[in-house]
């Protein structure tokens, strides 16, 4: 176990080693037949019902159903009122019938090949879906609520999920201990041991901002349990430092012996509600088909399935126990599978009736009053983004001081202190402050805010500083941004461990929990994200259109080509624009909310802000709209401190609002008629754009306009801006190779705003493997090609589109 508590140990002593310590009631008993015989039978019923369909049984280890609901039952008992579940596809259907207690005909009717889906997404496969529910806990008589958290095939890709949402419902419950939430994480034995996301899970169980004070983990092994021969059993199915990295408890027992199955499991339960500490069961048991009711395991495995064919149901063997012993009678057992098989019966005449999937039906984390009762926007309209200037100027003078007595700060801060409240006494901000303000002021508004990521708290670039660290006593700290006002919302800042997948998963799971909440993820360089593709691509990008989870996380991905090499230069912008949604063929109907109507139609918002006001903008803007969208923001990095990327108060008070477009506001657009070139870009490269210009003097020769909003594409802003500019050359120039970047995903969407009547000609970096050089001088010839080319108003003479 390697646990070095002596105390810990004596209890797991005590709880095993006593004489007699597993006894149960007759009516304990029957309880457990009666849930076995659901748990058999169900799968049973589906076997009989749709012979040829995949559902991911759970013949062979029936006991988990017993098992879960023991582990509910006891930590009921012990206080607990919410469970929050995450498990693989074996077994989810009758989880979701026995112990989430999901309408059988809703089950059933996913069986039905002419079942219409609802106009909601493009849904999911049965067997990956989620469920909500609120219900009395037969054995306690208490409320219980249970959420099983709809999961993709990446059969542990939940996890760090389903320890975000715990987290989350903790956090608003003032739960600091977990003694009213917890969750259960079920795995298959082959991914507990190889995937990482398992470990990078455990790993976050001790950090202070990620702890959910423990976990029960519940391990469907498909060891041989039962057999006797040395060759097809081990004595424990994992090497030895697994129990050292997962830091817990791991209880194995035979899946063959239910009442040793139900009396660990709730030990473990005991456990967890003791210690608050992770805890592993491990159920030995067998899978008696293949991968799934389609797969043939004989082919691979004969001498194993032929052993397994032997075997005796579980429940057979169970119930001629207690026959045995008089605890039951053999009508007794049989009324029990008659009973339940009426019930499955009758769900089954009842789902005929039902034509259309509604995949709201299966939502795993409601939102009670935040849509109308049809799940629709209250509104289609966003109020204003900017606040009052006595706002912005108190939360700079916060953020400016510290608000702590006797603290003493490092000198270096200092400098960075002063330079906040100088700028706060000029009316303007940088990106760091206008992330402050935008934070703050939302904190006023009682919306709770989260950011978390490698070193955010001091940010990657040294240029945050949300948390003050005294220099003469340990551990001492301030975050000032707690001290804004009395009754404000609570900030919470967080460095996590060395970690991407798990990290951003935990966050979504966090952001599922309550739509009035901030939720930020920040890479420590935007290129890192993509060791969490698999959140992305499986429940970030595609979250609503499979399980209708609105989800307003934000990822925060420093992006900018500066010569840092290939790893420290690219969010990869091309592939959040691919799996973007919005048709780039479709001319859209312009209406009076077309800005918002695009955004709640999309699947994600992509911004890339060229000012620091228009990311405060963003940011409130993620809160004040009537639905949520994931968001991802391409920040900047040389940006923070160059002296021209700084935005005055004006841009921010109210009124204001974000700026999906910055149009050309200099010498050009006074004389639009006069201009021979209009180049859009986004980004950091305006500041090169701009600089270039000015040293060619061309200021009143080229017009430049900032796309600021990518996705959904702002064809309406883009439109005027073409329109004002006739004769002028239209131009899409970005610092990104040309493979790479936003002008695969704009420029089709350009043709189709200009029905194909003027080209959108590309300067830029050639395409390319890598996405940036690692060599300086490279780096700054390939932009010097560039910007000549940019400004070069010869440059696409004579050519044809």
């Amino acid at each position: 176990m390697f646990i070095n508590d002596v105390e810990q140990c004596q209890w797991i002593r005590q709880k095993f080693e006593t004489p007699g310590v597993m006894q149960f009631s007759s009516e304990e008993k029957r309880r457990l037949l009666a849930r076995l015989v659901r748990s058999m039978r169900f799968e049973d019923f589906l076997a009989r019902k749709w012979s040829s369909e995949k559902r991911f049984g759970l013949e062979g280890c029936e006991v988990m159903i017993p098992a879960l609901k023991t582990i509910i039952d006891k930590s009921s008992e012990m206080g607990i009122e919410n469970v929050i579940l995450g498990m693989p596809h074996r077994g989810r259907l009758n989880v979701l019938a026995n112990v989430i207690r999901k309408d059988l005909e809703q089950i059933f009717c996913q069986f039905d090949p002419k079942l219409e889906a609802a106009d909601e997404g493009s849904g999911d496969v049965k067997y990956h879906l989620g469920m909500y529910h609120e219900r009395i806990n037969r054995v306690t008589n208490r409320n219980i609520t249970l959420s099983l958290v709809a999961n993709p095939s990446h059969l542990e890709a939940v996890d760090p999920v389903v320890q975000g949402k715990t987290k989350a419902e903790q956090f608003y419950r003032g739960d600091a201990q977990g003694k009213k939430v917890m969750s259960i994480l079920v795995h298959g034995d082959a991914a507990f041991a190889g995937q990482g996301v398992v470990y990078e899970t455990f790993h976050l169980s001790d950090l202070p901002s990620y702890t959910t004070n423990g976990t029960v983990h519940v391990v469907v092994n498909n060891q041989i349990g039962f057999t006797t021969d040395p060759r097809m059993a081990r004595s424990s199915p994992y090497p030895t430092d697994v129990a050292r990295v997962v830091n817990a408890p791991i209880f194995h027992v035979n899946a063959d012996d239910p009442e040793a199955v139900i009396y660990v499991c709730s030990v473990a339960a005991e456990w967890r509600n003791t210690f608050n500490k992770d805890v592993v069961v491990d159920l030995v048991c067998y899978r008696r088909r293949g991968h799934n009711e389609m797969d043939e395991p004989m082919f691979t495995q004969p001498l194993m399935y032929k052993q397994i064919h032997k075997q005796v149901p579980v429940l057979k063997r169970y119930a001629d126990k207690l026959i045995a012993e008089d605890t039951v009678t053999l009508q007794e057992f049989e009324e029990e599978i008659a009973k339940y098989d009426r019930i499955c019966e009758e769900a089954y005449g009842r789902s005929k009736d039902k034509k259309i999937l509604h995949i709201k039906h299966w939502l795993d984390s409601p939102w009670p009053g935040f849509f109308t009762v049809d799940g629709e926007p209250k509104s289609m309209t966003c109020p204003t983004t900017g606040i009052p200037e006595d706002v912005l100027t108190h939360i700079g003078n916060v953020a400016s001081s510290v608000p702590l007595e006797d603290f003493k700060i490092h000198t270096g801060l200092s400098r960075i202190l002063w330079g906040r409240a100088d700028m706060t006494k000029k009316r303007e901000v940088d990106w760091a402050l206008a992330e402050y303000m935008a934070f703050g002021s939302l904190l006023k508004e009682g919306i709770h805010v989260r950011l978390s990521g490698q070193d955010v708290e001091r940010g990657t670039f040294s240029h945050r500083h949300h948390v003050l660290h005294d220099q003469e006593v340990d551990r001492r700290t301030c975050v000032p941004m707690n001290h804004l006002w009395p009754d404000q919302a609570p900030y919470t800042v967080c460095n996590s461990s060395l970690s991407e997948y798990g990290v951003l998963g935990f966050e979504l799971g966090y952001a599922m929990a309550s739509p009035n909440a901030l939720v930020l993820w920040e890479a420590q360089f935007g290129d890192f994200h993509n060791t969490a593709q698999c959140i992305i691509d499986q429940f970030i990008s595609t979250g609503q259109a499979k399980w209708v989870r609105h989800n307003g996380i934000v990822l925060l991905l420093p992006h900018g080509m500066e010569g840092m090499g290939p790893e420290h230069s690219s969010a990869r912008p091309e592939r959040f624009l691919q799996m973007s949604n919005d048709d780039s063929d479709a001319y859209p109907a312009f209406s009076e909310d077309f800005e918002v109507r695009q955004l709640y139609d999309c699947n994600w918002i992509v911004v890339n802000c060229s000012t620091p006001a228009n990311y405060f903008h963003v940011l409130r803007r993620q809160i004040l709209l009537p639905f949520r969208k994931p968001l991802i923001i391409f920040t900047p990095k040389s940006l923070l401190r160059h002296p021209k990327a700084k935005s005055s108060f004006d841009q921010m008070i109210s009124g204001t609002s974000f700026q999906r477009v910055i149009p050309e506001d200099g010498v050009a657009a006074r004389a639009p008629e006069q201009v021979r070139r209009l180049i859009f870009c986004t980004g950091k490269v305006y500041y090169d754009l701009v600089k270039e210009r000015s040293n060619q003097c061309l200021d009143d020769q080229v017009a430049i306009t900032r796309l600021e909003q990518i996705s959904p594409f702002p064809f309406d802003l883009i439109k005027r801006e073409a329109e004002k500019y006739p004769g002028a050359e239209l131009v899409w120039c970005q610092e990104e190779h040309k493979n790479m970047g936003y002008y695969d995903y704009i420029n089709p969407r350009f043709m189709t705003i200009l029905k194909r009547t003027r080209p959108i000609w590309y300067v830029g970096r050639d395409p390319a493997a890598a996405p940036a050089t690692g060599n300086r001088n490279a780096h700054l010839v390939s932009l010097k090609k560039f910007l000549d080319t940019a400004f070069n108003l010869k440059a696409f003479e004579g050519k044809t589109f």
